[in-house]
């Protein structure tokens, strides 16, 4: 059965666009759709140049590689969306909410990836865009396409494919094998029709659900109508062996000079706590423009530059200098935060200048979010410390077990730093 609040679906969700904003404490905060978290380093400074000109001067990074601009004027929507065509990130205006679309970020970058998945995402993408039935979507429905490495798999979407072969891919629904198989060439028509599949199924159980997993029976009703639509068909499915395990979501953060092919280098950074300044966007773009001119945003809330010469090892105290992440053992990896204090009304501490204070006594290690309350906006999947502000100061926990409770924020630290290290 269906585990949401169905009184809450009978509206439209909140998510906010590029066109509507949402209206925070600290002014209108606009989301970018980045499809793949795919864009040119042209496309990053139009971004960085309209935060500084319309907003807070800093671009806000997301688990889905999408992008946030905070602190808008109420006038200011227009103006960014006018932007936002202009630069090619906002191709349809009725579609901008549900363009949510992972891709593993290395693909086609090294030899570790089974297919290249990037083409894909440009199709399916497309398929969306042109299907006006897709608009009904939430903006919480989540697309991805995994190229074999396990990196985007487990990453909570409603409608995802992993390579299981150069030649054949699993689709995936609400994180649940369907074991039907298809070729990488179909598997965004397959999306493409699964996404229509849970909208008719949707309608059919008279549900105002906004994801896959809070249809009654969702994934298997949902495959029986892929199945439906599709057989014989120029995208054939079959029936093929169950999935290994995927790799836990935190242990694929890339960071440092990646080796390619061909002698490529990927340039992987981490941004910390996923807050992109100015400076820290121009440095990325000139890096690379230097290169192949494309940037991809990663659901760690980082950015690789791929594509470059080998002298892009040059370049890492460009962005090192920016204030960016390049070493693989950086305490940095895996430290979140949500927006907290001022953003938030609902925060009851400023995590982002709490967790920055912290990360001196802590170890690299595993995956910390900081929230600014119980809601725990943007925790990451996996195994996860949790620092959640409380009333009375920090509780940190991990694993069931409550590790501090209304600390201050060194007792926070000290008991974050304990649970990175098990």
């Amino acid at each position: 059965m269906p585990t949401y609040d169905h009184d809450s679906r009978l509206r439209d969700d909140a998510c906010p666009g590029a066109v509507r904003l949402h209206p925070a404490e600290d002014g209108g905060l606009a989301r970018i759709r980045v499809p793949g978290g795919r864009l040119t380093a042209d496309q990053l400074r139009s971004v960085a140049t309209a935060a500084h000109e319309l907003g807070q001067q800093h671009i806000e990074l997301t688990s889905r590689g999408n992008m946030q601009v905070r602190g808008l004027r109420d006038d200011a929507g227009e103006e960014l969306a006018r932007r936002l065509s202009a630069s090619g990130l906002l191709p349809s205006v009725p579609h901008e909410r549900v363009r949510n679309i992972l891709g593993s970020p290395l693909s086609g970058c090294d030899r570790i990836g089974l297919v290249d998945v990037q083409p894909l995402v440009t199709d399916l993408d497309d398929r969306v865009c042109g299907d006006p039935e897709l608009t009904a979507l939430s903006g919480r429905f989540l697309f991805a396409f995994d190229d074999g490495r396990g990196d985007v798999a487990g990453l909570g979407a409603d409608v995802s494919v992993i390579a299981v072969g150069p030649h054949e891919a699993a689709l995936l629904l609400a994180g649940t094998d369907t074991g039907l198989r298809t070729p990488p060439a179909s598997a965004a028509a397959v999306m493409h029709v699964a996404a229509r599949a849970f909208l008719a199924e949707r309608e059919a159980q008279d549900s105002g659900a906004w994801r896959l997993a809070e249809l009654d029976r969702g994934s298997p009703r949902v495959t029986a109508r892929v199945r439906a639509v599709l057989d014989g068909t120029e995208h054939p499915l079959r029936q093929g062996a169950p999935l290994p395990d995927l790799p836990a979501p935190e242990s694929t953060v890339p960071a440092g000079a990646i080796e390619g092919v061909d002698g490529q280098v990927t340039l992987a950074t981490v941004v910390p706590l996923g807050r992109l300044s100015g400076e820290q966007a121009a440095a990325l773009a000139d890096v690379a423009s230097a290169g192949a001119g494309e940037i991809r945003l990663t659901p760690w809330r980082g950015a690789l530059i791929p594509f470059m010469l080998d002298p892009a090892r040059k370049h890492m105290s460009t962005v090192e200098r920016a204030g960016l992440v390049t070493d693989p053992m950086s305490p940095w990896i895996g430290v979140t935060a949500c927006t907290g204090r001022p953003g938030c009304g609902k925060a009851l501490a400023d995590v982002q200048t709490d967790a920055a204070r912290a990360l001196p006594l802590m170890p690299r290690g595993k995956a910390v979010h900081w929230a600014g309350c119980a809601r725990r906006c943007g925790v990451p999947r996996g195994d996860v410390v949790d620092v959640v502000a409380t009333e009375g100061g920090y509780q940190v926990s991990h694993g069931g077990q409550v590790r501090t409770h209304n600390g201050n924020i060194d007792d926070a630290a000290t008991a974050v730093a304990a649970s990175r290290r098990e």
